[in-house]
């Protein structure tokens, strides 16, 4: 039971803290003592500083990191607003667009710019040596086709994983694909034909828009809030008149926003699809990523007529270079199936052999929490920087997952001509227009923390910052005659 004076005592020294935060004496991001030392320094027991630290969180002034201590939080930061698209669907001309800043940024794919993790974050020494485990097991791994639907060995293991989210999958539900492209691409092909119309968020992935002009599929955009995803009352809306073909999402830690939806929201989102008999496609590439207790559950959980076509994938999570996802299709995995057959025929059965010992021995389950620990703290370094570096009027998301970062830069600033600055200096990005079929969102920008934190990636966004404070205040920057060329977007 807790005394008063025990009581007297955490209160006083929270106090203290705060108003050391609020007088600007302990700074924004800047790092306090450690339980231990300020127990020390006070003269007071531990258990008095960490219910002292706990109201500190509590009131939102300071957060933990982990592995590396308690912070001063920066001032909450709005979110950008609930984007607006156009109610029409679109042609999705992106390629060239996409074409062109890909060449821009060539030979920086690490940094801000990708959707990626470093080299150094994935376990490269361990799934190499199980590899040559499975070799010598099995010789003909190299020799041998895998079958289309994949090794049952993997599709075990995963169906067995998914039970974590909620998943009710047996291993002949699974099939394996060549990432997580592969399976979206099998996904659109099996619900769709060309000249359908299908509904996305907005902001949206662009990889998802390349597959929609190559397939001659239309986009229509919906409104969809940066934190707590896509609108149903809009979708409610789009799908009534029945000329949506299917519905691509991100519930669980969309790109680029990050944003994360409610179970509940889950829940109505897949019961008013399979009312109105509309396939749902769910993207799960970064449910893994989560940073609070539990996995966030996707869609799929509340799946009971097979109208969700699962699409996940383990290559931003154990390896880019392996290739290797996976869609549970639900009612289509016959058509899947055949799909596959034409695609591709099989996935390598090397690469699907070392990932099932890999999930098999649990060492996915150890590198997946060193992953999430790592990207917590890069992104906390991330939203720190932005807070010190960037104009005010500068709105970003803070997801519960995920290391990707949707940042609203104020009126005036237009991104794709910051990006033809910054490739300059070394510095890239994803500019806004390339997540919308229409070319907008050009005052945005999305920064990716998926390489550890270091002197160079602070400076890099420091000066990303004063080139953004540059724009603003002096109009548009004049690009290079090589960014002019490379990087038009119209």
């Amino acid at each position: 039971m807790t005394s008063a004076r025990s009581t007297t005592l955490y209160l006083a020294l929270a106090d203290e803290i705060a108003a050391m935060v609020a007088a600007g004496t302990l700074r924004a991001g800047e790092r306090l003592p450690s339980l231990r030392e300020l127990r020390d320094r006070r003269g007071v027991s531990l258990s008095t500083v960490t219910e002292a630290f706990r109201v500190l969180e509590d009131r939102g002034l300071i957060e933990a990191r982990p592995q590396s201590g308690f912070f001063v939080r920066q001032k909450l930061v709005e979110p950008p607003p609930p984007s607006r698209p156009s109610s029409q669907p679109a042609e999705v001309t992106v390629n060239k667009r996409l074409w062109d800043y890909l060449q821009l940024t060539r030979g920086r794919q690490h940094g801000f710019c990708y959707a990626v993790m470093a080299p150094e974050c994935f376990p490269n020494s361990q799934l190499q040596r199980l590899m040559n485990e499975a070799l010598k097991q099995s010789p003909n791994l190299l020799s041998e086709y895998g079958g289309t639907r994949g090794l049952e060995v993997l599709r075990r293991q995963v169906a067995r994983h998914a039970m974590e989210w909620g998943g009710r999958l047996s291993p002949d539900d699974v099939q394996i694909t060549a990432g997580g492209i592969e399976a979206l691409n099998l996904a659109l092909r099996a619900t769709t034909q060309p000249g359908d119309v299908v509904a996305v968020e907005s902001p949206t992935y662009f990889g998802l828009l390349q597959l929609f002009e190559s397939m001659g599929l239309k986009a229509l955009e919906i409104p969809t809030d940066p934190e707590r995803g896509i609108s149903l009352a809009a979708l409610d809306l789009a799908t009534r008149d029945g000329a949506v073909a299917a519905c691509v999402l991100m519930p669980n830690f969309s790109n680029p926003t990050g944003s994360l939806m409610s179970d509940e929201a889950k829940q109505q989102l897949v019961r008013l699809l399979a009312e109105r008999k509309v396939p749902l496609i769910e993207d799960d590439i970064y449910g893994e990523f989560y940073q609070g207790r539990e996995r966030p559950r996707p869609a799929k959980a509340f799946d009971e007529d097979g109208n969700v076509l699962y699409v996940a994938s383990y290559t931003k999570l154990v390896a880019p270079g392996m290739r290797v996802g996976w869609i549970a299709p639900g009612r289509y995995r016959s058509r899947v199936e055949i799909l596959k057959y034409i695609n591709t025929f099989s996935t390598p059965a090397i690469t699907q052999a070392t990932l099932a010992r890999f999930l098999e021995s649990g060492g996915y389950d150890l590198h997946m929490r060193r992953l999430r620990r790592m990207c917590a703290e890069q992104m906390a370094r991330l939203h720190d920087g932005l807070a010190r570096y960037f104009p005010a009027g500068t709105r970003w998301t803070r997801p519960q997952g995920s290391y990707m970062c949707w940042i609203e830069l104020p009126a005036g600033a237009d991104s794709t001509r910051l990006l033809q600055a910054s490739v300059e200096e070394d510095i890239s990005f994803a500019p806004g227009p390339l997540f919308s079929a229409r070319n907008a969102y050009r005052n945005y920008l999305r920064l990716c923390a998926g390489e550890p934190w270091s002197a160079v990636q602070e400076a890099k966004l420091r000066r990303l910052g004063e080139l953004v404070h540059a724009q603003l205040d002096t109009g548009r920057p004049a690009p290079s005659q090589q960014g002019q060329a490379l990087f038009e977007l119209g």
